[in-house]
């Protein structure tokens, strides 16, 4: 079939031009390692290859010719060449990463306008919307924004590759130091080309799949390195805006904190449930503690302020005093001449409480708040012994990352499906028809257990006996790690207030009662699908309603979290229908609340691709309902989405900016009330409608699933090592059994990335039939919801490549005729309707830079594509049992999605 079409070449942007230089200079670095490790006659192969490559991008000679040149090449060839270009994507993702670094650096120098989404320009904006100091000092007193970390389904990367691409980060952002001499550029380029040449050398995954525990490293590698590192520079950042903007002097309040899902996510994963959740937190504690005593042995040796020099504060010496009684042994060996050094001899102690912390022996600290409380008396004796410049500021660091991060590093969430809950109740009861009962009457049989009445006889059912262990291990976890530790329990599918008592109840029988009789945990209803999602309100209505459940409630703050599934919502309806049902959710649930008189929050459930919620956080924020952000932002970060945010210090700092700009504006300023937006979204329930229609018509269609896993590489994607937790439910038997993560995945692999568009264009051609459309065009000029969804549409569709994707459907034999037409007819039509509303004449007209980002990477990601298809043709052909097939089948996986992003 034709190509789709590509955004034209733009004029040449200066901004861009270091880029491009650095890009050249790697690219020609990389194949210079190519030939070294494999010889001058191999990197010709690849040179031939992305020439031709290039050449069919430009409608260039035979389309075929790139088919031809990489079909039945040997498998140990086919994965060199595989790793060659995705070597290339690797460098050029880490360039372009850099390239942010340098364009952040050119607004600090320049004396223009912020950087957009910067805090500046944040605090501008309000400001000029007539936000007054008083009222953004109030504000940040209510600011909570806390990322939440999952595990890395569609990346999963080696520690040891992540370090060395620290290195060449390194030395690329040393090159914006224009006093660097020539021998010290040489060595950077000699250790850069040290670490390109070091990863090609190692393996990018792990031949196992990883454990609970190796992913609880993996997310800690960002939580304490990148972020650890960054969070006092966020503060000062804020600092210095308010000051900017304002002319204020603020002391900030705490408002980062940060959550892990690794090692509680027990939903449809067998490998977690009360030790991971007993291991995590200890691993999450030995990590923070260590950090802490580098941090503190560092300022130990700073802090060498004598006695006789200056003033301090009478109660660090009397704590001193009583350290030194705590820690004989430590007293002991501090040197007789650091004795005069009251500030290095308390620091020596405080590292020596923080070690008996970690190893839970004499000496060690009750609770973070007494760290916190020890280094907030050093900061006051500095202020008042004229110690603001010698030592006050990095004392302060360490202050601001002990109130972010406590002694659990990250609070630990847990979730769990309402189903298992429902099979261990009926345990229980000893009712095995316990899940068809209606909800009134499970609610009403559950409020004895959910309250304080009675208690569940013991069982030896398995289902029941491992959620009272759970329940258990959180109980003693908070006792022995603080409140602050453990994080929300998530129910996945709630769909009856029931679900939400039942929780309660087995929570009750596993021990997690605190002194006064309460159950001190905060549980939060996942809606997930359309229906779910449609239904929230009423299930919300109810639940709030139970008498057990609001007493429940009222000893947590009376605040109830609600958790959005964007990802399953997505699978189940299509991604307009799902955004549709999130936003009109939103509406109705803080209605609901309000009437209720308790406070919502919400939870975003988002994953790294357009399809499953991703996309950039401010316009996301800002087009959502009004009174839905208020202060609080806890939203997931999860796939190759972690590595693009956090993985570098400089761009941690930006990614936390932006979150809290955006939180900042949606709270104080948000879009304005729109008379119009009623008729809005009377076209918008068609528009969904109608687009649901036409999706479920495809994945529902017969002999749907046996197209979609021969059109795609879902067979491989589940035998990858990305993840510890099983690719689907059980036996796959429509998309509901497949985990969305996968779902995703594959559909982009084979470049058609329908999950992401299928049913836009139906759904907006219908209601243009009905209506004609010029409310749709006003839509799209005016709404920003709207605008936002058709933005990221758009990124989609040129990212897209129809004829690579028709390629693998043609892998389905006979089904590809019945299926892959819709494919075409539906992308025809939602490209059509996109850049009609948009006013555009191509894909990306008005992102230049993204679209220059994407002609970049096409050259080096159809080879990996042709390479894919032939590999995966020849690897079914021997039943999936060609274990050297497979794995250069995985190379390739990892291939394409370093090269598209956003994949997962």
């Amino acid at each position: 079939m034709d190509q789709p079409s590509h955004p034209p070449q733009p004029a040449r942007n200066a901004a861009s031009e270091p880029l491009r230089d650095d890009i050249r200079r790697i690219g020609t670095m990389v194949g210079e390692m190519l030939a070294e490790q494999h010889g001058a006659a191999f990197l010709e192969i690849v040179e031939k290859v992305r020439r031709t490559a290039i050449q069919r991008r430009r409608g260039e000679g035979d389309r075929e010719t790139l088919s031809h040149l990489l079909s039945g090449l040997p498998v140990a060839q086919a994965e060199i060449l595989t790793r060659a270009f995705a070597t290339y994507f690797h460098a050029v993702n880490v360039t372009e990463r850099v390239h942010r670094i340098r364009r952040r650096r050119d607004y600090q120098r320049e004396d223009g306008p912020p950087q957009p989404d910067s805090l500046e320009a944040a605090l501008t904006s309000l400001k000029a919307a007539g936000v007054s100091s008083r009222e953004l000092l109030l504000w940040l007193g209510r600011l909570d924004i806390e990322p939440v970390f999952t595990a890395h389904p569609t990346e999963a990367v080696r520690g040891s590759i992540l370090e060395k691409e620290q290195e060449i980060v390194r030395c690329l952002v040393n090159e914006f130091d224009p006093s660097l001499t020539a021998p010290e550029r040489a060595a950077d380029w000699g250790r850069l080309r040290m670490a390109l040449t070091a990863t090609w050398q190692t393996r990018e995954t792990a031949s196992v799949r990883p454990s609970v525990r190796d992913e609880c490293e993996h997310v800690g590698f960002y939580l304490g390195g990148p972020i650890y590192g960054i969070v006092p520079a966020f503060y000062e950042a804020f600092e210095n805006a308010v000051r900017t903007v304002y002319g204020n002097e603020v002391e900030m309040p705490r408002m980062l904190r940060f959550g892990s899902w690794v090692g509680g996510d027990m939903d449809g994963n067998p490998n977690v449930g009360a030790e991971t959740i007993a291991e995590t937190l200890q691993v999450q504690r030995e990590r923070i503690l260590e950090r802490y005593a580098a941090e503190v042995g560092e300022l130990s040796g700073l802090l060498s302020q004598t006695a006789d020099r200056v003033d301090m504060a009478g109660e660090l010496i009397r704590r001193i005093e009583s350290y030194r009684t705590l820690l004989p042994k430590t007293a002991a060996t501090i040197r007789p001449r650091h004795e005069d050094m009251p500030y290095r001899v308390f620091m020596i102690l405080v590292r020596a409480r923080l070690r008996a912390t970690s190893r839970e022996i004499e000496g060690a600290y009750d609770s973070a708040a007494d760290f916190v409380a020890d280094i907030e008396l050093v900061a006051e004796s500095l202020l008042a012994g004229k110690g603001l410049n010698a030592g006050w500021y990095a004392v302060r660091r360490l202050l601001w990352r002990a109130r972010s991060f406590g002694f659990h590093l990250a609070r630990l969430d847990c979730r769990q499906d309402s189903r298992v809950h429902a099979r261990a109740i009926a345990a229980l009861i000893g009712d095995a028809g316990w899940p068809e009962l209606d909800a009134a009457t499970q609610s009403e049989r559950l409020r004895p257990y959910a309250g304080h009445s009675l208690v569940f006889d013991k069982t030896d059912d398995a289902t029941a006996q491992r959620c009272a262990a759970v329940f258990k291990t959180l109980c003693d976890s908070i006792e022995r790690y603080g409140d602050e530790a453990v994080g929300l329990y998530i129910i996945s599918m709630a769909q009856r207030a029931a679900d939400v008592l039942a929780v309660l109840a087995l929570a009750r029988y596993g021990g997690l009662i605190d002194r006064r009789g309460r159950v001190p945990l905060d549980i939060a209803p996942l809606f997930e699908t359309v229906d779910d999602l449609r239904q929230g309100p009423d299930t919300l209505r109810t639940l709030l309603a139970d008498p057990v459940y609001r007493q429940h409630l009222a000893a947590r703050g009376n605040r109830q979290m609600v958790m959005l599934g964007y990802s399953d919502s997505g699978k189940d309806g299509g991604t307009v229908a799902s955004r549709w049902g999130l936003q009109r959710a939103q509406v109705e649930l803080l209605e609901v609340a309000q009437a209720a008189g308790i406070k919502l929050a919400f939870f975003h459930g988002r994953g790294g691709s357009a399809s499953r919620g991703g996309g950039k956080i401010a316009p996301a924020l800002m087009s959502s309902p009004r009174g839905s952000v208020a202060g609080s932002l806890r939203v997931t970060e999860q796939g190759e989405v972690i590595h693009r945010k956090y993985g570098i210090r400089a761009l941690a700092l930006r990614s936390l900016e932006q979150m809290v700009g955006a939180t900042l504006r949606a709270s104080l300023r948000p879009r304005l009330p729109e008379t119009r937006e009623a008729d809005w979204r009377e076209a918008m329930n068609a528009v969904a409608g109608h687009s649901r229609t036409a999706y479920r018509a495809f994945v529902d269609a017969p002999d749907f699933v046996d197209y979609f896993r021969t059109a795609t590489p879902i067979d491989v994607i589940e035998k990858m090592t990305l993840g510890s937790r099983p690719s689907r439910r059980g036996t796959m038997v429509g998309v509901e059994s497949l985990r969305a993560i996968p779902w995703v995945f594959a559909w982009t692999q084979c470049r058609a990335v329908l999950t992401a568009w299928y049913g836009l264009g139906s759904g907006l051609q219908r209601v243009a039939d009905a209506s004609g459309d010029a409310p749709l065009l006003e839509m799209a000029r005016d709404w920003a919801f709207f605008r936002v969804m058709l933005d990221d549409v758009d990124m989609v569709l040129a990212k897209c490549d129809l004829d690579i994707a028709e390629r693998f459907s043609r892998l389905s034999g006979p089904l590809h005729e019945r299926f892959f037409p819709k494919v075409v007819a539906e992308f025809e039509l939602t490209r059509h309707w996109v850049l009609r509303l948009r006013g555009q004449e191509s894909l990306l007209a008005g992102e230049p830079r993204l679209g220059e980002s994407i002609r970049r990477r096409n050259p080096y990601i159809d080879p990996i594509s042709f390479l894919q298809l032939d590999l995966l043709q020849r690897w079914r052909a021997s039943g999936g049992q060609d274990e050297n097939l497979l794995h250069a089948l995985v190379a390739t996986v990892n291939g394409v999605a370093q090269g598209l992003q956003n994949t997962g």
